[in-house]
């Protein structure tokens, strides 16, 4: 027989987490803090830091490289994902390390698959660039 405090889930406890509470614009400005936040934290890791240095050269060239808008996202976007997809990574990373150093064959599945989704995003943003620069300088 259930109860009535199984019909509904509990409330978040706003003490733990102040953001649960805030609404409107002061939830939208506090979560953009936090995104700029973990934006400096990934900053702080080195494959970040890389992928970010090639970004800015990157995005900018899928403006001039792309022949339309369709070919314009595809570069951008496959360069954004390399950069989301490692911040994830790093995640990953950090929520397991905070768990605790010791070894676990659980961890080191979690952290391999993080980084496995890095190489298949880097891996289809290296395809998108060649076919890319094929098209174009390739088969004059």
């Amino acid at each position: 027989m259930s109860t009535p405090s199984d019909a509904h889930p509990a409330e978040p406890d706003h003490t733990v987490n102040p953001q649960k509470a805030r609404t409107g614009l002061s939830r939208i400005w506090h979560a953009a803090g936090y995104s700029i936040a973990g934006l400096r934290a990934g900053w702080t890791e080195p494959a970040f830091r890389q992928e970010a240095s090639a970004a800015i050269v990157l995005l900018p060239l899928s403006f001039w490289l792309g022949s339309n808008w369709v070919e314009v996202a595809l570069l951008a976007g496959s360069v954004i994902a390399v950069l989301v997809i490692e911040l994830l990574n790093t995640g990953i990373e950090t929520a397991i390390d905070r768990i605790g150093p010791e070894w676990n064959h659980l961890s080191k599945r979690a952290k391999d698959m993080g980084s496995a989704a890095v190489l298949l995003a880097l891996l289809l943003c290296a395809g998108i660039w060649a076919a890319a620069l094929w098209q174009r300088f390739g088969h004059g």
